[in-house]
């Protein structure tokens, strides 16, 4: 399977690094000074808990200069820059290319298929908490590395699906072929959205929910409120997910931030449409009450811009 990854950071950067690492074929597309390193000094993975790091040699280029075409491509972006993915995707995807984004963003699949209506584009969320710490050198925060994908509907369902699970798993990387992707996307939502709104408002790291306190309580609370709206989408959660979501947490180095609290702190465009504003609306599409979202929401409002 010849692999495109779109996006090099925190996430795309190190399921590229582990799949590389473990022999497959993978090319990263990246841009700026994180790809100029790349090419000439290699891909380091610097890992936090243990302050170990490695460096490999990982094919990297940028989207005017890949001509090949994949079998199957991971979108790695963040959300505010999905739509300058779609004509690149159009422009080098074979008829059999298979398309998973693994985005913070509930529902990016089923609107990146409408989008690309000759592909397969299924749904997918990773758990890893990574950042680019500096041009070609990434940080991993935490040993956690789960990426979870499928089909929205299973008539669409390809023996493909099956290899990549399989070169996740020969790469060290968790990999998950979901039966209910809606549902799994949605638990990933219930721990990214609630920590990276919390992380903002109360400017905290891991350590701060790590340990009982306000921020721990409104972490809590928020989950609570998505699995509200989960069950009022007919997607009930079949597991307690303040529960799965703090043992996610407690794995965590305490310095450990997330990325759209990095991104808003130094000034850049950020998710928090995706991952905050986003559950206020879906609140009021599903007449699900969301005070926390609404307090943290109208808190943030004022504070960014973007």
């Amino acid at each position: 399977m010849k692999y495109l990854i779109i996006g090099a950071g925190g996430t795309g950067g190190v399921t590229g690094y582990y799949m590389k690492e473990a022999g497959k074929d993978v090319t990263l597309i990246a841009r700026g000074e994180h790809l100029k390193t790349i090419q000439e000094q290699g891909l380091t993975l610097e890992k936090m808990w243990d302050k170990t790091e490695e460096t490999i040699t990982i094919p990297a280029t940028d989207m005017e200069h890949y001509t090949d075409h994949p079998d199957v491509i991971f979108v790695c972006v963040k959300g505010y820059s999905l739509d300058e993915t779609i004509p690149f995707i159009k422009q080098i995807a074979k008829k059999t290319t298979i398309v998973i984004p693994v985005l913070n963003i509930y529902g990016t699949g089923g609107k990146m298929q409408k989008q690309l209506p000759e592909l397969l584009v299924t749904d997918g969320c990773i758990y890893v908490s990574a950042n680019i710490k500096e041009p070609g050198r990434l940080l991993q925060h935490g040993q956690i590395l789960r990426i979870v994908f499928g089909v929205r509907d299973k008539a669409e369902s390809r023996p493909e699906l099956k290899e990549i699970q399989k070169d996740f798993c020969d790469s060290h990387i968790d990999g998950i072929l979901s039966e209910n992707i809606r549902r799994e996307t949605l638990e990933k939502f219930s721990y990214v959205s609630p920590i990276g709104a919390a992380g903002l408002y109360y400017h905290a790291t891991a350590a701060d929910f790590q340990k009982e306190g306000e921020a721990r309580e409104l972490f809590k609370t928020m989950i609570r409120e998505i699995t509200a709206l989960a069950e009022a989408m007919g997607v009930p959660f079949q597991k307690d997910m303040v529960d799965v979501n703090l043992k996610i947490l407690s794995n965590l180095a305490p310095e450990a931030t997330t990325s759209m609290q990095r991104d808003i702190m130094a000034g850049k465009q950020s998710e928090i449409d995706g991952l905050v504003y986003e559950v206020v609306r879906m609140g009021e599409e599903y007449h699900v009450p969301v005070p926390a979202y609404k307090k943290v929401a109208e808190s943030l409002r004022t504070l960014v811009k973007k």
